[in-house]
């Protein structure tokens, strides 16, 4: 396992819960379902927690109310879960960076980074634009600078991140390596 933090070293808890965090497209909706159902642990999408309880897609909230009170239902969605066990939580690209949410999800559990490179997150998400309310009316061609710039705001945010893991190195049994290091 490459690209993992020093911190990865220590026990985890197995019963806390994992936080995956990352850019728009970076995998971790896609990876927290596959490792949830492999290790038998739960798995909650933020984004959809927050759509149930407000009625409301994302984008519609965004179109309609506007970022911030996005970001506090994300705030209030994300701290719902600070009893569950055993889940894997897939959360939003901007999550760890608003309302002090990456040091909440650091007291409350194991966070983990999917690194992802921008190209491959353009890839990604050209074809998933109109669900993605910060990107879905940008113009294509200014898509991939657009990219590279959130990355670079919320990198800071991103590497405070327990493990930092390379997206294009993730397997269905990588997060099993992770678990292996648990206490139990």
């Amino acid at each position: 396992m490459t690209d993992i933090n020093a911190t990865y070293l220590a026990p985890f808890d197995r019963a806390k819960i994992f936080f995956l965090v990352g850019f728009m497209g970076s995998g971790k909706t896609h990876w927290g379902k596959i490792w949830a159902d492999a290790n038998q642990f739960s798995f909650v999408d933020l984004d959809e927690l927050i759509e149930k309880k407000a009625g409301k897609t994302v984008a519609d909230i965004f179109d309609s109310q506007g970022e911030g009170h996005f970001r506090v239902l994300e705030a209030e969605a994300l701290r719902t879960c600070a009893k569950m066990k055993n889940t894997i939580i897939a959360c939003g690209g901007g999550t760890p960076c608003f309302n002090n949410n990456m040091r909440w999800m650091n007291d409350h559990g194991v966070t983990i980074y999917i690194n992802c490179t921008s190209q491959e997150i353009l890839q990604r998400v050209l074809s998933e634009k109109e669900k993605r309310p910060l990107i879905k009316k940008i113009n294509p061609a200014e898509l991939l600078f657009f990219i590279e710039q959130k990355v670079k705001e919320r990198e800071l945010f991103y590497m405070r991140a327990t493990l930092t893991l390379q997206s294009n190195l993730l397997t269905e049994n990588f997060f099993a390596g992770i678990l292996a290091t648990s206490t139990t």
